[in-house]
């Protein structure tokens, strides 16, 4: 009879990532993370990086306008802009081993690992196209860096992002969204509430606004 051994479990990270106070606890744990992301994420049902690129396509389908994918992490929202139409797409990232991830699926012209204490890692209007796949929110970015990207556009400039439930919950994220279109610094094209993580029973609104 053969003798049982117990199944050897690969560590989660994924519920993890919503309590994250700091940026260098953001960054640690994606760090840690970068390994088994694709598998972990894919378990979970990912569906907001189609979602975005889908309505990014939708307001701009022009296949040779570059995009920049911001807080790319593994590539998974750089091959979801190919596979719309985007034939050029930039990514940038605080997590080198995340990057690594990015690199090896072939998706990206560049890669660019950005630095937590960089005010501006966006050169100003370098990008007509910005997206922020599941990068703004509770243990990832904080809501200061909506300001940075927005300013990183040029006017005409389109930015397609999204807010999970945590996020929406959170007045500071939504309170930046609104700040921007209310005074008519921004335009909102698009917005759906859908599914982001459905594993995790977590949905996200996408939005797509236009740069005054």
């Amino acid at each position: 009879m053969m003798a049982a051994y117990p199944q050897c479990m690969t560590e989660k990270f994924l519920k993890q990532a919503y309590s994250l106070e700091t940026p260098e606890a953001t960054k640690d744990h994606y760090d840690r993370w970068a390994a088994s992301y694709d598998a972990e994420i894919a378990e979970n049902g990912y569906a907001t990086p189609g979602r975005i690129a889908e309505a990014l396509w939708q307001h701009c389908p022009e296949p040779t306008t570059p995009v920049l994918d911001f807080g790319c992490g593994t590539g998974l929202s750089g091959l979801a802009l190919r596979r719309v139409g985007f034939q050029t797409v930039d990514g940038m990232d605080p997590s080198a081993e995340m990057l690594d991830g990015a690199r090896s699926k072939e998706a990206y012209r560049n890669l660019t690992c950005i630095a937590l204490d960089d005010p501006t890692p966006i050169p100003t209007g370098a990008y007509r196209l910005i997206t922020g796949t599941g990068v703004l929110g509770v243990g990832a970015a904080p809501p200061e860096v909506f300001d940075m990207i927005m300013n990183a556009l040029p006017k005409g400039g389109l930015f397609a992002f999204s807010y999970n439930d945590h996020a929406l919950a959170d007045a500071a994220y939504t309170g930046k969204l609104s700040e921007w279109v209310d005074c008519g610094a921004a335009r909102l094209l698009f917005k759906e509430y859908g599914e982001h993580l459905p594993g995790l029973d977590l949905k996200a609104d996408v939005y797509v606004i236009e740069k005054a």
